[in-house]
């Protein structure tokens, strides 16, 4: 399994808005989210490359600002479409410290 990659710190991530960060070299849109929970989708919309860390965050659906597709921020899978999902990255917080890895597939 990946390492876990430091991004940053708590108060550097808006609750209820996404940010982008780089991750394992690529872009990962993090979500931190009112109820202290915090999550990780690739940033990039699969449909055409938007950034899904701009998109509007509603509870735990985040709405691409392109084309308004909306994917679920928890496990990553499009909700009109739930056969097709967008990677899921694992989030801990340690010491006012954000740190963010890939969730291995098998």
């Amino acid at each position: 399994m990946s390492e876990f990659e430091s991004v940053g710190k708590v108060d550097d991530f808006e609750i209820g808005r996404g940010k982008a960060v780089p991750v394992d070299g690529r872009m990962v849109a993090v979500f931190r989210q009112e109820d202290g929970s915090w999550h990780a989708i690739d940033d990039l919309c699969p449909h055409m490359g938007a950034s899904l860390a701009e998109g509007h965050v509603e509870g735990t659906t985040v709405t691409c600002p392109w084309h308004a597709w909306r994917f679920c921020i928890v496990d990553g899978t499009w909700e009109d479409n739930p056969r097709v999902k967008t990677d899921c990255f694992e989030v801990k917080v340690e010491n006012d410290e954000v740190w963010v890895r890939e969730i291995e597939t098998e």
